[in-house]
């Protein structure tokens, strides 16, 4: 896929068609240098992803707040489907397109390319990278945490703060890291009222262009690279990786905070992400596209394990780690049907080597909730055969 890497706006630049090879990094790159700046997409913060797998799962950034996921602004696209016809919105049809927008293309179609539909943002935004181990301002971290969990999805739409819990020199660290859409003084008249506990000051506020903030999520320190180095195609280095997924509906209380906390220091290759919901995504239903999980998440956990040496005897060891820290959380997440996040594809939640509608469903309502059995259909209707399949893909309704 990665020669279809094509970029075209409409004249107005109220919209453009990406390629489905194409990455995110060229995505914003070409839309910002377009604009003047004035534009951008609310998708994925690592600029090396490519647009199709990113988009189909129900990709998400740090502006989700504000204009909810990247395919909560994809109008159209153009795909092969199990008979080698080339199609788009008119001629797939509406549940086509649907089940594409969080339901895993893979299981349905090729995409070729997606048209999507361009945001606002401010000429200059701030950003923000908070770490504390132990106290800041004379308030632990286990207090940050309850408080954030308070305020996170409620706060400014404008304004998404992720939360880091890792481990370092055997305690725990929390970063508070944000982007604001707009300059500092508002950011800080806001912080001040609604999340105080932070002490967030004007020094720690840097403003930026859009843009620019792409670079500052990669860590990479403003003015130090310009961002054409979102272009690069080649990772920086090579990483293998787990990732996990959970979705939190009521605050996890201080007490078992402190639990949790000392669950990480007994496996401190683990690093908790935990990426606020509310805003946009509490006002989009949860049937408008095929991905579910929207009004009633406070948050989405991302377990996530990197490491850098091949060998079972490191993989495994990472995975044990990361499989303890999940079965760790279990009381404090989703309940009845513990939910998944598509994109942190995880086999351990289920698959379907045989194939058969009965496997497909358990991870199916993990990832997909109510909107399974429709995904289900519009299989069914338009890759009766199950030519397109993979690990998890949707599958054929046992009455076919």
């Amino acid at each position: 896929m990665f020669n279809l890497q094509s970029i075209e706006f409409s004249p107005k630049l109220e919209t453009a068609w990406v390629q489905s090879g194409a990455t995110h990094g060229e995505i914003y790159y070409r839309v910002a240098n377009k604009s003047n700046d004035l534009r951008g997409f609310p998708a994925v913060i690592c600029p090396g992803l490519g647009a199709g797998g990113h988009f189909s799962g129900g990709g998400y950034g740090n502006m989700m707040r504000k204009y909810g996921l990247s395919i909560d602004n994809i109008i159209d696209a153009k795909i092969v489907d199990a008979k080698g016809r080339v199609l788009d919105r008119n001629s797939m049809g509406e549940d086509i397109l649907w089940a594409l927008r969080g339901g895993g293309a893979a299981s349905f179609c090729v995409v070729l390319a997606w048209k999507i539909k361009l945001v606002s943002v401010p000429g200059k935004v701030t950003v923000f990278n908070v770490e504390t181990v132990g106290n800041r301002s004379g308030v632990n971290s286990t207090e940050l945490v309850v408080k954030w969990q308070e305020v996170a999805d409620k706060i400014d739409n404008n304004l998404f703060i992720r939360l880091t819990l890792s481990t370092s020199n055997k305690t725990v660290k929390a970063s508070f890291m944000g982007m604001f859409l707009g300059d500092s003084s508002d950011l800080l008249e806001i912080m001040s009222k609604e999340f105080p506990e932070l002490g967030l000051n004007k020094t720690e506020c840097i403003e930026m262009k859009w843009i620019e903030s792409v670079l500052f999520w990669l860590s990479i320190p403003p003015g130090t690279a310009p961002t054409s180095v979102m272009l690069n195609r080649i990772p920086q280095k090579q990483i293998y990786l787990k990732r996990k997924s959970d979705y939190v509906q009521k605050p996890i209380l201080r007490t078992v905070l402190d639990a949790i906390f000392k669950v990480l220091l007994e496996n401190q290759n683990v690093t908790m992400v935990w990426n606020p919901y509310g805003g946009r995504m509490s006002e989009i239903p949860s049937t408008k596209t095929a991905f579910p999980h929207r009004a009633g998440n406070m948050f989405k956990i991302q377990y996530a394990t990197n490491w850098f040496v091949p060998g079972e005897e490191v993989a495994n060891e990472c995975l044990s780690q990361t499989e303890r820290v999940f079965e760790a959380m279990s009381l404090y997440v989703s309940k009845n049907r513990r939910e998944a996040f598509l994109n942190y594809r995880d086999v351990d939640i289920g698959t379907s080597l045989n194939s058969t509608y009965e496997e497909g469903k358990v991870y199916g309502v993990k990832y997909f909730k109510n909107n399974f059995e429709r995904l289900v259909s519009v299989k069914s209707r338009v890759d009766p055969d199950n030519f397109f399949r993979y690990e998890q893909s949707i599958l054929v309704h046992s009455s076919h």
